[in-house]
Protein backbone atom coordinates (compact mmCIF):
# COMPACT_ATOMS: atom_id res chain seq x y z
CA UNK A 1 0.00 0.00 0.00
CA UNK A 2 1.45 3.36 -1.08
CA UNK A 3 1.10 6.79 0.44
CA UNK A 4 0.45 10.00 -1.46
CA UNK A 5 4.19 10.76 -1.69
CA UNK A 6 4.66 10.14 -5.39
CA UNK A 7 6.94 12.26 -7.56
CA UNK A 8 8.08 12.08 -11.17
CA UNK A 9 11.80 12.47 -11.90
CA UNK A 10 11.73 13.18 -15.64
CA UNK A 11 15.42 14.08 -15.74
CA UNK A 12 16.23 10.43 -15.01
CA UNK A 13 13.14 8.83 -16.50
CA UNK A 14 11.73 7.33 -13.33
CA UNK A 15 9.03 7.75 -10.75
CA UNK A 16 9.76 7.82 -7.02
CA UNK A 17 7.23 6.29 -4.64
CA UNK A 18 7.36 6.15 -0.86
CA UNK A 19 5.44 3.20 0.55
CA UNK A 20 3.63 2.96 3.87
CA UNK A 21 6.74 1.69 5.68
CA UNK A 22 8.74 4.73 4.60
CA UNK A 23 10.92 2.95 2.03
CA UNK A 24 11.64 4.58 -1.33
CA UNK A 25 10.91 2.60 -4.48
CA UNK A 26 11.96 3.61 -7.99
CA UNK A 27 9.84 2.77 -11.05
CA UNK A 28 11.32 3.19 -14.54
CA UNK A 29 9.27 5.41 -16.92
CA UNK A 30 10.60 4.82 -20.47
CA UNK A 31 8.47 7.51 -22.08
CA UNK A 32 9.70 10.22 -19.72
CA UNK A 33 13.48 10.24 -20.18
CA UNK A 34 15.35 12.24 -22.78
CA UNK A 35 17.16 10.59 -25.73
CA UNK A 36 15.25 7.35 -25.12
CA UNK A 37 15.80 4.50 -27.59
CA UNK A 38 13.02 2.17 -28.77
CA UNK A 39 14.30 -1.41 -28.63
CA UNK A 40 12.90 -2.82 -31.89
CA UNK A 41 15.17 -5.90 -31.49
CA UNK A 42 13.87 -6.78 -28.05
CA UNK A 43 13.79 -10.53 -27.39
CA UNK A 44 16.40 -11.38 -30.03
CA UNK A 45 19.41 -13.00 -28.27
CA UNK A 46 22.93 -11.81 -29.04
CA UNK A 47 25.65 -13.95 -27.48
CA UNK A 48 28.52 -11.54 -28.15
CA UNK A 49 27.00 -8.79 -26.01
CA UNK A 50 24.79 -10.71 -23.60
CA UNK A 51 26.56 -9.12 -20.61
CA UNK A 52 26.37 -5.53 -21.93
CA UNK A 53 23.68 -3.13 -20.76
CA UNK A 54 23.02 0.55 -21.35
CA UNK A 55 22.69 2.49 -18.10
CA UNK A 56 21.35 6.04 -18.07
CA UNK A 57 21.79 8.73 -15.46
CA UNK A 58 20.51 12.30 -15.37
CA UNK A 59 19.21 14.02 -18.52
CA UNK A 60 21.16 12.84 -21.59
CA UNK A 61 24.10 11.09 -19.88
CA UNK A 62 24.20 7.35 -20.51
CA UNK A 63 26.85 4.69 -21.12
CA UNK A 64 27.25 0.97 -21.76
CA UNK A 65 28.49 -1.23 -18.90
CA UNK A 66 29.42 -4.88 -18.56
CA UNK A 67 27.50 -6.99 -16.04
CA UNK A 68 29.95 -8.91 -13.88
CA UNK A 69 27.63 -9.33 -10.91
CA UNK A 70 26.20 -12.67 -12.03
CA UNK A 71 22.67 -11.31 -11.49
CA UNK A 72 19.98 -11.39 -14.17
CA UNK A 73 19.28 -7.80 -15.19
CA UNK A 74 16.32 -6.41 -17.08
CA UNK A 75 15.33 -3.03 -18.45
CA UNK A 76 14.17 -0.82 -15.57
CA UNK A 77 16.45 -2.30 -12.91
CA UNK A 78 18.30 0.15 -10.65
CA UNK A 79 21.99 -0.82 -10.61
CA UNK A 80 25.18 0.25 -8.87
CA UNK A 81 27.99 0.78 -11.38
CA UNK A 82 31.67 1.59 -11.41
CA UNK A 83 32.75 5.24 -11.44
CA UNK A 84 36.10 7.00 -11.66
CA UNK A 85 36.00 7.39 -7.88
CA UNK A 86 33.45 5.59 -5.76
CA UNK A 87 30.29 4.25 -7.39
CA UNK A 88 27.30 5.61 -9.25
CA UNK A 89 23.63 4.58 -9.47
CA UNK A 90 21.68 4.43 -12.72
CA UNK A 91 18.80 2.74 -14.52
CA UNK A 92 19.14 -0.05 -17.11
CA UNK A 93 17.40 1.24 -20.24
CA UNK A 94 18.64 -1.02 -23.05
CA UNK A 95 19.81 -4.61 -23.49
CA UNK A 96 20.01 -7.30 -26.13
CA UNK A 97 20.80 -7.09 -29.84
CA UNK A 98 20.25 -3.34 -30.15
CA UNK A 99 23.35 -2.76 -27.98
CA UNK A 100 25.46 -3.94 -30.93
CA UNK A 101 23.91 -1.26 -33.17
CA UNK A 102 24.69 1.40 -30.56
CA UNK A 103 28.33 0.27 -30.39
CA UNK A 104 28.60 0.20 -34.16
CA UNK A 105 27.30 3.77 -34.37
CA UNK A 106 30.01 4.91 -31.93
CA UNK A 107 32.73 2.83 -33.71
CA UNK A 108 33.33 0.77 -30.57
CA UNK A 109 34.67 -2.79 -30.78
CA UNK A 110 32.97 -4.82 -28.01
CA UNK A 111 35.79 -7.38 -27.91
CA UNK A 112 38.66 -4.93 -27.38
CA UNK A 113 36.98 -2.05 -25.54
CA UNK A 114 37.25 -2.02 -21.76
CA UNK A 115 33.77 -1.38 -20.38
CA UNK A 116 33.12 -0.22 -16.84
CA UNK A 117 31.44 -2.74 -14.53
CA UNK A 118 27.98 -3.19 -13.10
CA UNK A 119 28.56 -4.19 -9.49
CA UNK A 120 25.06 -5.29 -8.49
CA UNK A 121 21.43 -4.36 -8.32
CA UNK A 122 21.06 -1.34 -6.10
CA UNK A 123 20.29 -2.13 -2.48
CA UNK A 124 17.84 -0.04 -0.42
CA UNK A 125 20.81 1.69 1.22
CA UNK A 126 22.22 2.62 -2.23
CA UNK A 127 18.87 4.03 -3.38
CA UNK A 128 18.52 6.01 -0.17
CA UNK A 129 21.94 7.67 -0.64
CA UNK A 130 21.16 8.27 -4.32
CA UNK A 131 17.87 10.02 -3.59
CA UNK A 132 19.49 12.06 -0.83
CA UNK A 133 22.14 13.26 -3.29
CA UNK A 134 19.47 14.10 -5.88
CA UNK A 135 17.60 16.25 -3.36
CA UNK A 136 20.73 18.42 -2.98
CA UNK A 137 21.10 19.17 -6.70
CA UNK A 138 18.75 22.13 -7.02
CA UNK A 139 19.97 24.00 -3.94
CA UNK A 140 23.58 23.34 -4.97
CA UNK A 141 22.91 24.76 -8.44
CA UNK A 142 21.35 27.96 -7.03
CA UNK A 143 24.21 28.45 -4.56
CA UNK A 144 26.87 27.78 -7.22
CA UNK A 145 25.33 30.44 -9.47
CA UNK A 146 25.53 32.95 -6.64
CA UNK A 147 29.21 32.13 -6.02
CA UNK A 148 30.07 32.41 -9.73
CA UNK A 149 28.32 35.79 -9.93
CA UNK A 150 30.15 37.07 -6.84
CA UNK A 151 33.49 36.21 -8.50
CA UNK A 152 32.48 38.07 -11.66
CA UNK A 153 32.93 35.06 -13.93
CA UNK A 154 31.36 35.27 -17.39
CA UNK A 155 29.67 31.87 -17.25
CA UNK A 156 26.29 30.30 -16.60
CA UNK A 157 25.83 27.12 -14.59
CA UNK A 158 22.98 25.29 -16.29
CA UNK A 159 22.66 22.12 -14.22
CA UNK A 160 24.24 20.05 -11.45
CA UNK A 161 24.36 16.25 -11.31
CA UNK A 162 25.42 14.37 -8.19
CA UNK A 163 27.05 10.96 -8.33
CA UNK A 164 25.07 8.11 -6.82
CA UNK A 165 27.19 7.89 -3.67
CA UNK A 166 26.97 11.67 -3.12
CA UNK A 167 30.75 12.21 -3.09
CA UNK A 168 31.06 13.99 -6.45
CA UNK A 169 29.08 16.48 -8.53
CA UNK A 170 29.25 17.50 -12.19
CA UNK A 171 28.62 21.20 -12.85
CA UNK A 172 27.44 21.84 -16.41
CA UNK A 173 28.25 25.39 -17.48
CA UNK A 174 28.01 27.59 -20.57
CA UNK A 175 30.62 30.20 -21.47
CA UNK A 176 31.35 32.13 -24.66
CA UNK A 177 35.05 32.41 -23.84
CA UNK A 178 37.66 30.65 -21.75
CA UNK A 179 36.97 30.85 -18.03
CA UNK A 180 39.56 30.52 -15.27
CA UNK A 181 37.57 28.79 -12.55
CA UNK A 182 40.44 27.54 -10.38
CA UNK A 183 39.34 29.82 -7.55
CA UNK A 184 35.73 28.79 -8.15
CA UNK A 185 36.54 25.09 -7.71
CA UNK A 186 38.29 25.79 -4.38
CA UNK A 187 35.23 27.64 -3.09
CA UNK A 188 32.90 24.89 -4.35
CA UNK A 189 34.96 22.21 -2.58
CA UNK A 190 34.90 24.13 0.71
CA UNK A 191 31.21 25.00 0.39
CA UNK A 192 29.77 21.63 -0.67
CA UNK A 193 32.41 19.21 0.71
CA UNK A 194 32.44 17.09 -2.45
CA UNK A 195 34.69 16.44 -5.46
CA UNK A 196 34.03 18.86 -8.30
CA UNK A 197 33.97 18.27 -12.05
CA UNK A 198 33.34 21.19 -14.41
CA UNK A 199 31.89 20.26 -17.81
CA UNK A 200 31.36 22.86 -20.51
CA UNK A 201 28.35 22.50 -22.80
CA UNK A 202 26.92 24.55 -25.65
CA UNK A 203 23.59 26.31 -25.98
CA UNK A 204 22.11 23.43 -27.98
CA UNK A 205 23.24 20.91 -25.37
CA UNK A 206 21.68 23.04 -22.64
CA UNK A 207 18.37 22.99 -24.51
CA UNK A 208 18.69 19.20 -24.70
CA UNK A 209 19.26 18.99 -20.96
CA UNK A 210 16.29 21.20 -20.12
CA UNK A 211 13.94 19.93 -22.85
CA UNK A 212 10.76 21.55 -24.11
CA UNK A 213 8.28 21.78 -26.99
CA UNK A 214 9.25 23.27 -30.36
CA UNK A 215 7.16 25.43 -32.68
CA UNK A 216 6.21 22.25 -34.56
CA UNK A 217 4.36 21.00 -31.48
CA UNK A 218 6.81 18.11 -30.96
CA UNK A 219 9.43 17.56 -28.29
CA UNK A 220 12.74 19.28 -29.02
CA UNK A 221 14.96 17.18 -31.29
CA UNK A 222 18.00 17.84 -29.08
CA UNK A 223 16.13 16.37 -26.10
CA UNK A 224 14.58 13.51 -28.06
CA UNK A 225 17.25 11.84 -30.18
CA UNK A 226 20.12 14.12 -31.31
CA UNK A 227 23.50 13.11 -29.87
CA UNK A 228 25.89 14.96 -32.20
CA UNK A 229 25.22 18.57 -33.12
CA UNK A 230 26.30 19.55 -36.63
CA UNK A 231 27.15 23.08 -37.70
CA UNK A 232 24.24 25.04 -39.20
CA UNK A 233 24.60 28.12 -41.40
CA UNK A 234 22.16 30.53 -42.99
CA UNK A 235 23.22 29.16 -46.38
CA UNK A 236 21.07 26.08 -45.67
CA UNK A 237 18.10 28.37 -45.04
CA UNK A 238 18.72 30.33 -48.26
CA UNK A 239 18.82 27.22 -50.44
CA UNK A 240 15.37 26.24 -49.10
CA UNK A 241 13.93 29.72 -49.69
CA UNK A 242 13.18 30.11 -46.00
CA UNK A 243 12.57 33.45 -44.40
CA UNK A 244 15.82 34.89 -43.04
CA UNK A 245 14.06 36.40 -40.04
CA UNK A 246 16.02 35.53 -36.86
CA UNK A 247 12.77 35.09 -34.94
CA UNK A 248 11.68 32.31 -37.32
CA UNK A 249 15.03 30.58 -37.80
CA UNK A 250 16.16 30.56 -34.15
CA UNK A 251 15.16 27.83 -31.74
CA UNK A 252 14.75 27.94 -27.97
CA UNK A 253 18.53 27.90 -27.60
CA UNK A 254 18.76 31.20 -29.60
CA UNK A 255 20.76 29.33 -32.25
CA UNK A 256 19.66 28.24 -35.73
CA UNK A 257 17.16 25.38 -35.57
CA UNK A 258 18.61 21.90 -36.04
CA UNK A 259 15.76 20.98 -38.40
CA UNK A 260 17.12 23.40 -41.02
CA UNK A 261 19.69 20.69 -41.83
CA UNK A 262 17.13 17.94 -42.39
CA UNK A 263 16.10 18.78 -45.96
CA UNK A 264 19.07 20.94 -46.95
CA UNK A 265 20.87 18.12 -48.80
CA UNK A 266 17.80 17.43 -50.96
CA UNK A 267 17.56 21.11 -51.94
CA UNK A 268 21.31 21.34 -52.63
CA UNK A 269 21.14 18.28 -54.94
CA UNK A 270 18.16 19.79 -56.74
CA UNK A 271 19.96 23.10 -57.14
CA UNK A 272 22.82 21.34 -58.95
CA UNK A 273 20.48 20.45 -61.83
CA UNK A 274 18.65 23.80 -61.89
CA UNK A 275 19.28 25.94 -65.03
CA UNK A 276 20.96 29.30 -64.52
CA UNK A 277 18.53 31.95 -65.83
CA UNK A 278 20.16 35.40 -65.59
CA UNK A 279 17.97 37.29 -68.07
CA UNK A 280 14.61 36.80 -69.74
CA UNK A 281 13.95 34.05 -72.29
CA UNK A 282 13.13 35.16 -75.82
CA UNK A 283 9.95 33.92 -77.52
CA UNK A 284 8.10 34.95 -80.66
CA UNK A 285 5.48 36.71 -78.52
CA UNK A 286 8.01 38.59 -76.40
CA UNK A 287 10.35 37.94 -73.48
CA UNK A 288 9.27 35.80 -70.53
CA UNK A 289 10.57 36.36 -67.01
CA UNK A 290 11.21 33.84 -64.23
CA UNK A 291 9.05 34.59 -61.19
CA UNK A 292 9.28 31.46 -59.06
CA UNK A 293 11.22 28.17 -58.70
CA UNK A 294 9.96 24.88 -57.26
CA UNK A 295 13.19 22.97 -56.64
CA UNK A 296 11.75 19.67 -55.45
CA UNK A 297 9.41 19.46 -58.47
CA UNK A 298 12.21 20.61 -60.83
CA UNK A 299 9.92 23.32 -62.17
CA UNK A 300 10.40 27.01 -62.97
CA UNK A 301 7.54 29.45 -63.35
CA UNK A 302 7.60 32.19 -66.03
CA UNK A 303 5.40 35.15 -66.90
CA UNK A 304 5.22 37.66 -69.77
CA UNK A 305 4.99 40.45 -67.18
CA UNK A 306 8.04 40.88 -64.99
CA UNK A 307 7.23 40.27 -61.33
CA UNK A 308 3.61 39.24 -62.06
CA UNK A 309 2.82 35.76 -60.76
CA UNK A 310 -0.89 35.77 -61.57
CA UNK A 311 -0.53 34.59 -65.17
CA UNK A 312 2.60 32.49 -64.63
CA UNK A 313 3.01 29.09 -66.27
CA UNK A 314 5.37 26.22 -65.34
CA UNK A 315 8.30 24.85 -67.35
CA UNK A 316 10.45 21.89 -66.41
CA UNK A 317 14.21 22.19 -65.98
CA UNK A 318 14.82 20.21 -69.18
CA UNK A 319 12.52 22.52 -71.16
CA UNK A 320 14.29 25.61 -69.81
CA UNK A 321 17.70 24.18 -70.72
CA UNK A 322 16.43 23.54 -74.24
CA UNK A 323 15.15 27.14 -74.55
CA UNK A 324 18.47 28.52 -73.28
CA UNK A 325 20.36 26.58 -75.95
CA UNK A 326 18.07 27.86 -78.71
CA UNK A 327 18.29 31.46 -77.43
CA UNK A 328 22.09 31.26 -77.34
CA UNK A 329 21.96 30.23 -81.03
CA UNK A 330 19.76 33.27 -81.80
CA UNK A 331 16.51 31.31 -82.20
CA UNK A 332 13.27 32.58 -80.70
CA UNK A 333 10.94 29.80 -79.65
CA UNK A 334 7.19 29.70 -79.92
CA UNK A 335 5.00 30.60 -76.96
CA UNK A 336 5.86 27.87 -74.39
CA UNK A 337 2.79 28.57 -72.23
CA UNK A 338 0.46 25.54 -72.14
CA UNK A 339 -2.67 26.35 -74.14
CA UNK A 340 -6.02 26.16 -72.35
CA UNK A 341 -4.35 25.88 -68.95
CA UNK A 342 -4.84 28.40 -66.18
CA UNK A 343 -2.27 29.26 -63.57
CA UNK A 344 -2.75 27.56 -60.26
CA UNK A 345 -4.75 29.38 -57.64
CA UNK A 346 -4.40 29.09 -53.91
CA UNK A 347 -6.48 26.42 -52.20
CA UNK A 348 -6.65 25.85 -48.50
CA UNK A 349 -5.38 22.59 -47.08
CA UNK A 350 -8.83 21.72 -45.78
CA UNK A 351 -10.46 22.34 -49.16
CA UNK A 352 -12.87 24.84 -47.71
CA UNK A 353 -12.53 27.42 -50.44
CA UNK A 354 -10.82 30.77 -50.47
CA UNK A 355 -9.25 32.22 -47.35
CA UNK A 356 -11.24 35.41 -48.00
CA UNK A 357 -14.03 33.79 -45.97
CA UNK A 358 -12.14 35.01 -42.89
CA UNK A 359 -12.43 38.65 -43.97
CA UNK A 360 -14.68 40.75 -41.81
CA UNK A 361 -18.08 41.59 -43.16
CA UNK A 362 -18.29 45.27 -44.05
CA UNK A 363 -21.97 45.44 -43.26
CA UNK A 364 -22.81 47.43 -40.14
CA UNK A 365 -23.34 45.28 -37.11
CA UNK A 366 -26.41 47.15 -35.92
CA UNK A 367 -29.14 48.32 -38.31
CA UNK A 368 -31.91 50.71 -37.51
CA UNK A 369 -35.22 48.96 -37.17
CA UNK A 370 -38.08 50.16 -39.33
CA UNK A 371 -40.84 51.91 -37.51
CA UNK A 372 -44.32 50.58 -38.19
CA UNK A 373 -47.35 52.79 -37.80
CA UNK A 374 -50.31 51.45 -35.98
CA UNK A 375 -53.60 51.48 -37.84
CA UNK A 376 -57.08 50.58 -36.66
CA UNK A 377 -58.12 46.97 -36.98
CA UNK A 378 -59.24 46.28 -40.54
CA UNK A 379 -58.21 49.78 -41.72
CA UNK A 380 -55.33 51.28 -43.73
CA UNK A 381 -53.49 54.54 -44.04
CA UNK A 382 -56.39 56.33 -45.84
CA UNK A 383 -58.99 55.64 -43.14
CA UNK A 384 -56.85 56.21 -40.07
CA UNK A 385 -58.54 58.10 -37.30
Amino acid sequence: MYTDKKTQDCSRGCGRVTNSSGETEIVYKPGCCKLSVFDWLRGIPEERIKDLFQVRFKNTRKAIYRNLSGQNLEVGDIVTVEAATGHDVGIVTLSGALIFNQLKRDNTDPENYEFKKIYRKAKPNDIEKWQEAISREHTTMIRSRQIAASLGLNMKIGDVEFQGDGTKAIFYYIADERVDFRQLIKIFAEEFRIRIEMKQIGARQEAGLIGGIGVCGQELCCAKYINDFQSITTQYARCQDLSLSPQKLAGQCSKLKCCINYEASAYIDAQASMPVVKDSLETTEGPIYMVKVDLLKCTMWFSFEQGNINNAFPLSFDKVNEILKQNSAGIQIANPAPSGEKSQEFKSAAGEGSISRFDENNKPRFQKKKKFRKYPKGGNENNKQ
